[in-house]
Formats: C-alpha cells, structure tokens, sequence
C-alpha cells in the first residue's frame, strides 16, 4: 500500500514525498482510513511505530479541505517533550498545506504564555498541549473550544499514570458533544478502557505490536554490580566512535548528574536531561543530540517517550525499569523506521526479578552476558548474589565478600544486675576523684547551665 491511496491532496502527497515517506507503518494503514470516515478510534502502538504521522496526516488534510482558520484539533501529551516533537513533526507534515498549530506546554516565560494565549483566543487551527498547562488556560475563561472537531490522546496510559484522568475529564467538558475522538496508548489497561467510555462515542479498535520490541533490536543484558557500571561503559564504548548517537536511561534522577560526570571523566562527549533542568536548557540538550553535535544524552524515562529521532544506534538501560512497559518504549528509540539497533540493560541484584518480568512481557529471553573478569574492582557478580554491592574494600576479607573478624574473639561476659552496676559506680575511686575536683558549675542567670 502507498500514501496516495488514502486519498490525500496533492499538496500532502507533496510533502510526504519531501519527507521520504512512501509506504505507511501497519498503525497508520489501519488507523488512517477510520479517521478519515470520522469515527472515533483506540489505536493500541508501541513507541517507534510511527503513530503521530497516524493521526497528524489525516487531521491536516482535513484541515486543509475545510480551509483552515479557526481552532479545529487538540491533542493532548502527557510530557512537553512529547508535546514539542508532535508540534514539530506537524510543521513538517503542513510545509506545503500553510496549517497553523502551537505547542502549550509548562515551564515557559511570560511571554510564551501570552504567545499561547493569542493563539488560543484569534485560532490557530491545532493545538498540542499539556493537560495542566491547557487548564490553566481554559481556567481563565477566555478560551472558547466549543466548535472543536477533533479530540486527541496521545501516549493515553501514560497520562493515567502521571495522574492527569481529572483533568481530561475537565478538559473535555469545555468540548462540544459532536467532535471526533481519537486516542492512541501503548498499552490498555482497565483504566484506559473506563475513560474511552466515558469519552468517546462507540470506538473502533486498532491493535499493533502490544508490548513487543522491534524485530531489528538486538537485545543484550549484562549482570553487573553498581560499581562496576561505568567502567563497562568505558569498556564498550571505547573505540566505538561509529556509534554516534547513544541514549543511556536510568529509572532515578539523581542519577543522571553522577553518569554524565563520570562519562566526562573518561572523557566521552555526554549530556543529561531530567526536570531539574530549565526549559531551555532541555531543548538545547535535545537539540545538539539530534544534530549529531551530541554523542551520548542521558536521560530517564522522561524521554523514553518524548524524543522522535530516527537513527539512535543503541541504548543502554543503566538500571532495569521497574516498569516492563518502560523497558519496551526505552529501547523502542532504537532499530525505528524498520532500521537496526543495539540494545544493551545492566541488571544488578535488584534488577533480576524485573527483568524476568521484561522478558515475560516480550515473550522473549535476552541473552545475559557475564561482566568482563577486568572490569571494575571485586568479583564478577554472578546472578543469585544477594548483595547489591562489592565488598572487596574490606582487606581482611576472603574474597568472596564475607569479612574476617579482627583478631581474637573477647571471652562472653555477663552483665551484671542494673542495681549493682550503680553502687560499683558510686563506690568506684574514679567516681570520688569526679566529685573532688570536678565539682557542678553554679548556674547563670537564665537559670541554665553556663555552655562551654
């Protein structure tokens, strides 16, 4: 199947030729032709599947039939990295059509808000926004969506997990009855299937690779200690400079300072992005790793799901998720576009049930790797080591991490009755030489004892 058998105009046609897109992903074979119909629609996509073109074309090219001008689509994302790469990819999408859209997000300046609040109140034709951002608009009255024709979820299970099901339900109040709804989630769990009901209006369902990974992923996992993490990073990544760009996640944010440092260290050209950054600072950070001016971003999963770049050639999982889902759209940034990648997880001693989750999710075993006898100091961890860590630093011990005790062992003594504790003390000679010499101090005058 072709992109001009869905009936699009000849300026779409136009720029998806600019773009190289030629033949749709399976989401957007099957998602496509029922948005064009106008009914509602659940489409169930991983990460990498190429979701956003599934419901941005179809959108723009009505858009660009009905001649545009007024407020007609609001997509909603769960993070302002997944509302700028949607933004972005729809400025691509619309170079030849001339359709208006703006992303409104949190973290901006006074002036971007008022930049949102202009396009909101003269209309811009779509809007991606952030749920709590869009409230804070709407909250101010003078935002008016009651003509809208097209009601967007996308990432819709992420949303339920960072909280945001009142707000949508909020949201939603403010649209007109009679609008088409469209909801794309990577997963569907009970609670995205109670808020479609309360949504939508008799959806048609689209199912596409759920909770699998990419064919062309090679999937790899190596049981490490912590300490030893950085050093096997150092160890497979020297002399790799084919590899261009890297992502490494890791589940904790405090984590993404302490990688990025040591990565400096050895002197690897790496950044990080978390939410302690500033708004402007992310987007450089992104920016510079998508112009190849960046080799290694490191991250959590906060852009596991925010980033559309095309050639990442591998990804390193610095810890196991906790989430098996997380696991899937991590290492979904690698091998997209029917392309190849390398996905590599460290799994210490808290990891190994998770994992084993991660593989029960994929329905596939990832093959374990040994941490390399060089790497790092202390023994190879080996799966089934209660320890998370290494204890080689203790010099007496054996080897194996059980420490020696110190010398001889005292002899066992009973103590003695509280009661004769406290005369042996009064009675003691050191007790008397106290009271002799070392007599109490006389109180000041606040009535307390003078402080040394």
């Amino acid at each position: 199947m072709k992109f001009k058998d869905f009936d699009f105009t000849e300026e779409m046609l136009q720029g998806l030729d600019a773009m190289r897109f030629e033949e749709p992903t399976p989401v957007q074979e099957q998602a496509i032709p029922i948005i064009q119909k106008g009914n509602d629609v659940i489409a169930v996509a991983q990460t990498g599947t190429g979701k956003t073109a599934a419901f941005l074309l179809p959108i723009l090219n009505k858009i660009q039939r009905s001649g545009g001008g007024k407020l007609n689509t609001l997509i909603l994302a769960p993070t302002r990295e997944l509302a700028m790469q949607i933004d972005q990819q729809m400025e691509g999408f619309s170079y030849f059509i001339g359709t208006s859209s703006i992303a409104i997000y949190g973290g901006g300046t006074g002036s971007s808000f008022e930049a949102e609040r202009t396009a909101l109140t003269q209309g811009a034709d779509l809007i991606v926004a952030t749920p709590g951002r869009l409230l804070s608009h709407l909250n101010l009255k003078y935002v008016k969506i009651d003509q809208l024709e097209h009601f967007i979820l996308d990432e819709a299970d992420r949303m339920m997990d960072m909280g945001f099901s009142d707000d949508i339900q909020k949201i939603s109040e403010y649209l007109p009855k009679n609008r088409q709804n469209i909801m794309f989630s990577a997963t569907m769990p009970p609670k995205i299937r109670n808020l479609a009901k309360a949504i939508m209006n008799q959806p048609e369902e689209v199912n596409v690779a759920i909770s699998t990974t990419a064919e062309g992923i090679t999937q790899l996992a190596y049981n490490t200690h912590d300490n030893q993490k950085i050093p096997l990073l150092q160890h497979l990544l020297k002399d790799k400079q084919d590899l261009s760009s890297i992502i490494i996640f890791t589940s904790r944010k405090s984590n993404v300072k302490d990688i990025v440092r040591d990565l400096k260290k050895l002197k690897m050209d790496a950044a990080g992005i978390s939410s302690n950054l500033s708004q402007d600072e992310r987007e450089e950070v992104l920016r510079m790793f998508r112009n190849k001016r960046l080799r290694i971003l490191v991250g959590t999963d906060i852009i596991s799901r925010g980033i559309d770049i095309d050639s990442i050639d591998m990804v390193i999982n610095y810890d196991v998720p906790n989430d098996p889902e997380d696991y899937v759209h991590r290492v979904g940034r690698t091998a997209r576009a029917k392309s190849t990648g390398t996905a590599l997880t460290f799994i210490d001693s808290r990891g190994q049930q998770d994992f084993q989750k991660i593989e029960e999710l994929i329905k596939k075993e990832v093959e374990k790797l040994p941490n390399p006898e060089h790497i790092g100091e202390g023994p190879v961890y080996k799966p089934g080591n209660s320890r998370g860590g290494n204890n080689s630093r203790h010099k007496s011990g054996d080897g194996s991490g059980n420490r020696k005790p110190f010398g001889k062992k005292k002899p066992f003594k009973k103590n003695k009755p509280k009661g004769d504790q406290n005369r042996a003390k009064a009675d003691s000679p050191k007790t008397e030489v106290k009271k002799k010499f070392y007599p109490k101090r006389p109180p000041t005058q606040t009535g307390h004892l003078q402080k040394d």
